[in-house]
């Protein structure tokens, strides 16, 4: 993370977000969220995914088939023997999920995400 986050991570968050690390699968509680609001970084808290956005891909960790304009960043990663593109908060450079071409309409993609990574703010 290039912007450490403003309020204590927990030890999971520090691993996901700085450590690039990934939480078990059907571990977190945004898996069933299905409220309207937004998504927001854990780390920073900036407004990641709308709540329309997300879907659910069967897969154990929230999924979005897109994200706000500019919220999110890409990279490559190799790691694991395999390459995959990383995607990270815009704004503070936490490490959020992976993207993948196989989601639904109308971008199909799927963001994975680590649930770990993220806060919901539901519309009141």
């Amino acid at each position: 993370m290039s912007d450490v986050k403003r309020r204590e991570l927990t030890a999971q968050q520090h691993h996901v977000l700085v450590g690039h690390g990934t939480e078990r699968p059907g571990t977190s509680p945004l898996n069933h969220e299905k409220r309207p609001g937004e998504f927001e970084c854990a780390g920073c808290g900036a407004q990641l995914f709308d709540a329309g956005m997300k879907f659910d891909s069967g897969t154990g960790w929230p999924s979005f088939f897109d994200a706000l304009p500019g919220a999110v960043e890409t990279s490559t990663d190799t790691s694991h023997g395999m390459t995959r593109t990383e995607f990270h908060c815009a704004r503070c450079g936490g490490h959020l999920g992976h993207v993948f071409p196989d989601g639904p309409q109308p971008t199909g993609l799927r963001y994975c995400t680590n649930g770990c990574a993220l806060d919901f703010k539901p519309l009141t």
